[in-house]
């Protein structure tokens, strides 16, 4: 599998091209997703890529709006569960600033979904940016447990406490996913995955990986809205279907207002 992250014009905004079927593009947007299974999956016409979470966090962590994601095939790669590669290659990349501005969509009134057991809610910034808090709750006897995560997300602050965290489900989980035909390439290696004393196989970078995990595919999601956002996110037990409902609906609800663009 090859992914390249090639630069683009002003407006293009974050964009999937299938490069094995003659440049079929997929605009990185949350009207083109569709739901699948413990992972975000974007569609258009015939065209479709998947598990594309972790690279839209690394752009939009870096704080990239437009750029050609190439790809060869529909499933990006997994690398080490994390965001960390990706970031590593915009980097080696360069990262430039462009004249036009560019959408952002500020938060004035607080929108919550989902039931008492799992929400997700946008609430006004209070420092003219994006924050995020993330509630993580696995139950007192598990070794993940409960575990929570409040941060302001910018390039420095993402790199260093999101981008290096790695996916992870619990043993039942992985197992029922490899009957289900996914998770192909996943190994100890590439994915946490804990039994009830711990990851196996595999050690934790952080005392609470599994939480700014979810805080990273919270930012990969909310960038499907395809404009910056000024607003202060809170999840409970969230995941990629309530986190995609939130961004549709604050694409109704709320204002979109201009910034300046960046291109990788």
């Amino acid at each position: 599998m090859r992914l390249e992250f090639r630069p683009a014009l002003a407006d293009t905004g974050i964009v999937f091209v299938r490069g094995d079927m003659d440049g079929a593009r997929i605009k990185a947007a949350v009207s083109n997703r569709i739901e699948t299974p413990r992972r975000t999956t974007l569609t258009c016409g015939r065209a479709s890529v998947e598990m594309v979470e972790h690279v839209m966090a690394a752009l939009y962590g870096l704080q990239v709006d437009n750029c050609e994601v190439w790809v060869d095939e529909a499933e990006m790669p997994g690398f080490d569960g994390s965001s960390q590669p990706f970031v590593e290659a915009l980097k080696e990349g360069g990262i430039c600033e462009q004249s036009v501005p560019k959408a952002r969509l500020v938060v004035r009134n607080i929108t919550r979904l989902g039931t008492d057991d799992a929400w997700v809610e946008a609430r006004p910034s209070t420092n003219g940016a994006l924050s995020v808090k993330f509630r993580l709750d696995y139950g007192a006897n598990n070794a993940i447990g409960r575990q929570t995560l409040q941060l302001a997300v910018t390039p420095e602050s993402f790199e260093r406490e999101l981008a290096p965290s790695r996916t992870f489900v619990l043993q039942e989980e992985a197992e029922w996913l490899v009957s289900k035909g996914l998770g192909r390439r996943a190994t100890y290696q590439n994915v946490l995955v804990f039994d009830k004393d711990g990851p196996l196989e595999n050690e934790l970078r952080y005392r609470d990986e599994c939480v700014r995990h979810k805080a990273l595919d919270l930012v990969g999601d909310l960038a499907l809205a395809g404009c910056d956002l000024v607003g202060h996110f809170i999840a409970h037990r969230s995941g990629h279907r309530l986190n995609a409902e939130l961004v549709r609906a604050l694409l109704i609800e709320e204002e979109i207002v201009e910034g300046r663009r960046r291109s990788a």
